[in-house]
């Protein structure tokens, strides 16, 4: 019987696992989370976590062999009896800005509404445009850019930030107005990597597609989210690579305002134990520098903000 892959039933979803399931000779199996039918913020919700647990539920129950993620959804915290087997090569992390009229972020006029949900895209936006109208938006891609230009002026937006992998992997680069490149605008931990869960003991049904400089970086990444014990509302961004047998590693934590920003980097000769000590190292140093004064590390303490934020529609 060929192997049983989960994953969630959105189009882009079953895109980029149906991309492992032809790596692996599987068959798919769509499944249905409480992410995807709901249109509470995902704060409310509880996090990126909430996509994952449906998948997760169906691995443990013996409906799947093995689920699919993308890993910047994933909670930092291992679940028990499961495991991350592979992570396959990772595509572009970047983000992307889709805007009316082919403009870039800097053409925007001033007071341009631009749609995003994420914290730390918010308060990058607010970091280099404080005159933007942001607001918050959920829903998948074609929903999102159908925003753009809309006829409805309460619909209406002038550009959206998204994926670049997601764009990428349904076939919407076309809509790109500007890529942002990741040593001034680094991006959630993990994006642009997927992550093949499977039950302890089961690792070897996956492990030939791993490749280790993609986890190596992505590992790091999340490592510092762990670290620094994030919540989903904590604007935090990562980027890490392989070079010349070196793991590089930088992240950045805003003020959800874009009022401040601290960053760190590091890096080390590429072995097992380097994701993990580099992620504990920019931690650390983070932490040192102010980290938690400026970002709800702890997602029941709001943050400080010393200076106005910037016009909000939610």
């Amino acid at each position: 019987m060929a192997l049983r892959i989960g994953t969630r039933a959105s189009a882009l979803a079953m895109t980029q696992a149906g991309t492992v399931a032809e790596m692996l000779g599987a068959d798919l199996v769509p499944i249905v989370s409480e992410g995807d039918t709901s249109t509470a913020s995902l704060a409310t919700l509880g996090g990126t976590g909430v996509f994952a647990k449906a998948l997760r539920d169906a691995l443990l129950r013996g409906d799947v062999d093995a689920v699919v993620h993308s890993f910047k959804d994933l909670p930092t915290a291992a679940e028990p009896g499961l495991v991350i087997a592979a992570v396959p090569p990772r595509v572009d992390a970047r983000d992307a800005l889709c805007a009316r009229d082919g403009m870039t972020l800097d053409e925007l006029p001033e007071g341009a509404r631009v749609g995003t949900g994420s914290p730390r895209r918010r308060a990058q936006l607010a970091m280099r445009r404080p005159d933007l109208d942001l607001v918050d938006i959920r829903g998948n891609i074609d929903t999102r850019l159908g925003r753009v230009g809309h006829d409805d002026p309460e619909r209406a937006l002038d550009a959206v930030i998204l994926a670049a992998a997601g764009l990428s992997r349904i076939g919407r680069l076309d809509a790109v107005t500007e890529m942002f490149d990741l040593d001034r605008w680094p991006t959630a931990p993990a994006q642009g990597a997927l992550a093949v869960e499977v039950r302890a003991g089961d690792e070897h049904l996956v492990r030939r597609i791993d490749h280790p400089e993609s986890r190596a970086a992505a590992d790091a990444e999340r490592g510092v989210l762990a670290r620094l014990e994030a919540g989903c509302a904590a604007p935090i961004a990562a980027m890490s690579f392989v070079d010349d047998g070196l793991l590089f590693l930088t992240a950045r934590v805003y003020r959800p305002d874009g009022g401040e920003m601290i960053d760190s980097s590091r890096a080390m000769p590429l072995d097992a134990d380097a994701p993990a000590e580099l992620a504990t190292l920019v931690g650390v140093d983070l932490i040192e520098r102010g980290a938690a004064r400026i970002a709800p590390l702890d997602p029941s303490t709001p943050a400080e903000a010393d200076t106005p934020s910037p016009r909000r529609n939610p």
